[in-house]
């Protein structure tokens, strides 16, 4: 007899302090066998799970909707987000109207927000919930930047998660969540979950899980999900930029029927978690500590970390702050700076390549933190923004793209934000960092080969924006408090929740 796995995705992740609302245009839609076709060619979580399904020779797979975030942006404007969720949840109906579904497989990140949602993932699972009744299990993979919900453990029955930084499993993760709903159909387990809440916003290079003090939670994680009795295991960090009402870190554990070994498993995790969890930030440097260190370097290529502006953590990406400093302290070092400024872009294509224009470029999108710069540019190159990213090979839309040239500075000039925590964005548009003598790198943390490797120096740079390190800076208003590092917490007493599902 057939095993029907009805498979979905509905990824984003928000900063909800960028000023702008992110639309329904901001994702790439696809529905039906359409989302099989695409997510074979490339190595993220759906692929993982192809890859285990298509070995049981029962499975019948019915895809039915993806929505994947282009790049992260701002708070999802709440009639783009309704609209999302009406269609996601209708093609789950016909999905399900197929009768005989034997689980779900829903791929998710875990940091959405829209204006009215704050809870954008949780609230799928519960609409899914009363489509298909209680007993049809769902396995749900997330981020570990996710906000793991109350309503997202109570509706699920198991989650998996990320246990890498930077990201390097995405297709495994896929894999272990089908193979634990596999286990679910397959084998009966019956799977019970604790969540143990760290109130902890976190950055900085010991979340590097290779070589930073983060490792050893997702290390005991993975441990544990290797052990026979455990199912599910691991931390999540959230996403500091998506101020919500459950915002914080997270440890949590999935046992088959041992509520204790899950509880405390996940509370000597969580244990582990907060006694690195000061060392967890970030130590930036001013930019006028950046003026005088950079003049400095004789050699070599310098990254001007400019995590602030990260449009893969939902910033804006029109940051002209760490140019601006350049300018200003005279720098004449060749320097490739990534930037979102759809008007110079149009210019830029008026002009022609070899054209000269005027621009005033950033501060296009956030005009209460980046005032825009005049300058005199030269065209050098123009794209339509497609490109398949270094990574993954996903398939990444940075919109109509220039490159500019002024005096000592390359600019890829973008029309549209693009995850830039790989080097694809600079080499679609013919350029090779290791050919500057400086980088602006927008992304708190690439794979080490991509910079750290062989960059002469990391200058981790306190620059307005977005999703900025410096936490304290960006005003939160709605996550729990008190909450490291707002808020001094002299103490820290983890409390269990379980989640079981109802048979």
């Amino acid at each position: 007899m057939a095993k029907r796995i009805l498979i979905a995705e509905c990824k984003q992740e928000v900063s909800t302090f960028n000023p702008n609302l992110s639309r329904l245009s901001d994702f790439g839609i696809r529905r039906g066998e359409e989302l099989l076709a695409y997510h074979r060619t490339v190595r993220n979580e759906i692929a993982g799970a192809l890859s285990v399904f298509d070995n049981d020779p029962a499975v019948e797979l019915i895809p039915t909707y993806s929505a994947f975030f282009i790049t992260s942006g701002g708070t999802l404007a709440q009639r783009d987000w309704e609209e999302l969720a009406k269609d996601f949840l209708d093609t789950i109906r016909q999905g399900y109207s197929r009768g005989d579904i034997a689980g779900i497989y829903f791929c998710m990140h875990g940091a959405m927000c829209s204006e009215q949602e704050y809870d954008p993932e949780g609230y799928l699972l519960e609409q899914t919930r009363k489509i298909v009744g209680e007993k049809i299990p769902i396995v749900v993979s997330l981020d570990l930047h996710g906000i793991p919900t109350r309503k997202m453990f109570h509706h699920s029955d198991a989650i998996v998660a990320y246990l890498t930084y930077p990201h390097v499993d995405f297709f495994e993760t896929g894999a272990r969540a089908a193979r634990l709903l596999m286990k679910i159909i397959d084998e009966g387990v019956k799977p019970v979950t604790a969540r143990v809440a760290i109130p902890a916003l976190v950055r900085g290079d010991e979340l590097i899980t290779k070589t930073g003090s983060f490792g050893e939670c997702t290390g005991a994680a993975s441990l544990l999900e290797n052990s026979p009795r455990v199912l599910s295991a691991g931390v999540f960090i959230g996403n500091p930029f998506t101020d919500v009402p459950e915002l914080g870190s997270y440890c949590f554990t999935t046992t088959d029927d041992n509520e204790l070994l899950a509880a405390d498993s996940a509370t000597s995790n969580a244990n582990r978690f907060w006694g690195h969890h000061e060392k967890m930030q970030v130590p930036l440097i001013s930019l006028a500590q950046m003026q005088k260190q950079i003049m400095e370097v004789r050699s070599g290529t310098v990254a001007l970390v400019d995590a602030a502006d990260a449009t893969s953590s939902g910033a804006t990406g029109d940051s002209n702050a760490v140019l601006k400093s350049l300018i200003q302290c005279g720098y004449q070092g060749r320097t490739l700076v990534p930037i979102v400024d759809r008007a110079a872009v149009e210019q830029a294509i008026q002009a022609g390549i070899g054209g000269e224009v005027s621009v005033r470029l950033g501060g296009s999108l956030d005009p209460g933190r980046f005032q825009p710069i005049e300058l005199t540019c030269r065209v050098r190159h123009l794209s339509d923004g497609l490109f398949r990213s270094e990574s993954f090979g996903e398939l990444w839309d940075s919109g109509l793209t220039a490159v500019m040239q002024t005096g000592p500075f390359t600019l890829v000039v973008a029309s549209r934000g693009v995850n830039l925590y790989d080097r694809s964005f600079f080499y679609a548009n013919g350029q090779d960092p290791k050919q500057f003598d400086a980088v602006v790198v927008k992304s708190p943390h690439c794979q080490h080969h991509m910079y750290a490797a062989w960059c002469s120096r990391m200058l981790m740079i306190d620059a307005p924006g977005s999703s900025s390190a410096n936490v304290r800076s960006l005003g939160h208003q709605r996550c729990p408090r008190p909450i490291f590092p707002l808020d001094d917490i002299r103490e820290f007493v983890p409390k269990v929740e379980i989640y079981r599902r109802r048979s």
